[in-house]
């Protein structure tokens, strides 16, 4: 039988002074708050990546295989030919299995490290700018031309008005698909028309275009910017051949495998006047900033702990010198100094881990409401986002549980040392 224990759990449930009952209710408390706090903020800084990501990697691809020194700027695109010995097989690619070098204790070794998914889908694209011109209204805009092996999953989920462009094998479609914000400043609707102009060779063209859909990513920048038309429009624009296309777009089955699966594709599917690129390298600005929201989260995560570890060691030292009699006892009994200090680490463990039952409650509980509901709003032109995600993570969860428990209980072992100033002479001449 575990004696500290025991009494420990007596002492917990035996009354105690009103000011001390505060003071151990109000480290309860903090140590609630600081857990659901920190569940809530792995939540939404998980969710908010998250989506961000899904929203990026649906608009353009996990990987681009282009030129091997594509130009900076849109508006030069060299074409490359479609009829490549990967294209349109390289979504059959599963499971790959990666040779990583690691260095060990001073050694450097090998090691094969499977890639979780494999290639989900691979798709032609064409980039061309242009200017809307409604009335008076001037609108400039980059036209993503996509061909009939366009995956409409990413973009049907966003598509608010209209349909999808119908794609057909005789003609070229005439059909564009525009954003909701540009459909606004333009005030244009579905079924509506308007005039595209390009410059080709120091010539101007004008072509005309029918609105058969609008769409909302909320990701301001891309939506402000692009629309999307039938890729063979770019294609006679740009006097390229049937075959001839800007690059393609991988999609991977899951987003640990980009940078691995972009150098195999590069090392073993292409050949050698292609380049396989991350769209990670692409979009740094975007990437780098959700990268600084890992930074805020422990920053947060880092305060919450020090907000529970100051309340738990001021309880812990009233509670000891509470019961400076009981020490004293303890010790004329013959009792050592830690079986002394691990009852009232025990105790204090009990609270921690009444504050963490509590702590779980508000947070899974804010996190479900906040999922179920959506009452947290955001803006889309600041956030990308509308609604504040929250992508709870069981394990996550657990660890910060377990995490908690612990750093407190060690930064505890330090203020228990109080127990070894006390001597029985002075608990008698305390009492």
């Amino acid at each position: 039988m575990n004696i500290e224990y025991f009494i420990a759990r007596k002492v917990a449930g035996s009354g105690q002074k009103s000011f001390t009952r505060l003071i151990i209710r109000i480290a309860m408390v903090a140590v609630a708050i600081s857990l659901s706090v920190m569940i809530i903020t792995n939540a939404l800084v998980t969710g908010f990546k998250k989506e961000i990501s899904e929203k990026i990697f649906g608009f353009w691809g996990h990987i681009h295989i282009t030129e091997p020194t594509p130009t900076q700027s849109l508006m030069e695109v060299n074409p490359i030919s479609m009829n490549q010995d990967f294209y349109p097989h390289l979504d059959t690619i599963r499971q790959v299995d990666f040779l990583l070098y690691e260095e060990w204790m001073g050694e450097g070794r090998e090691r094969v490290e499977p890639s979780k998914g494999g290639v989900r889908h691979i798709q032609t694209f064409a980039i061309m700018p242009g200017i809307i011109t409604v009335k008076r209204e001037m609108e400039g805009i980059f036209l993503k031309g996509i061909g009939q092996d366009f995956d409409w999953q990413f973009m049907e989920q966003y598509l608010q008005e209209g349909r999808k462009l119908e794609l057909p094998d005789s003609i070229r479609s005439r059909e564009i698909l525009i954003s909701k914000q540009t459909a606004t400043r333009l005030q244009v609707g579905v079924q509506d028309s308007f005039i595209v102009n390009f410059i080709v060779d120091k010539e101007p063209i004008k072509l005309k275009f029918y609105v058969a859909g609008i769409y909302k990513t909320g990701l301001e920048e891309y939506d402000r910017q692009f629309a999307l038309i039938d890729i063979r429009q770019i294609q006679r624009l740009m006097k390229w051949k049937e075959d001839e296309v800007s690059g393609f777009e991988v999609y991977l089955d899951d987003l640990d495998d980009m940078v691995k699966m972009a150098e195999y594709i590069y090392m073993e599917k292409l050949p050698h006047n292609l380049y396989a690129e991350p769209i990670r390298s692409k979009r740094q600005e975007i990437f780098n900033w959700l990268d600084l929201q890992d930074i805020n989260e422990i920053v947060i995560l880092g305060l919450m702990v020090i907000v529970a570890i100051i309340n738990m060691v001021t309880a812990l030292l009233i509670l000891i010198l509470e019961r400076t009699n009981m020490v004293g006892i303890l010790k004329a009994l013959g009792a050592s100094n830690w079986k002394i200090r691990r009852i009232f680490l025990y105790h204090a463990s009990l609270i921690i881990g009444v504050g963490l039952f509590w702590g779980n409650f508000i947070g899974i509980g804010l996190c479900y409401f906040q999922e179920k509901f959506e009452f947290i709003k955001l803006s889309e032109a600041d956030y990308y986002l509308s609604v504040a995600p929250v992508e709870l993570n069981l394990w996550t969860v657990l660890l910060l549980n377990i995490g908690t428990l612990l750093v407190t209980l060690l930064f505890l072992v330090i203020p228990s040392y109080l127990v070894t100033r006390i001597t029985p002479v002075q608990a008698i001449r305390f009492k």
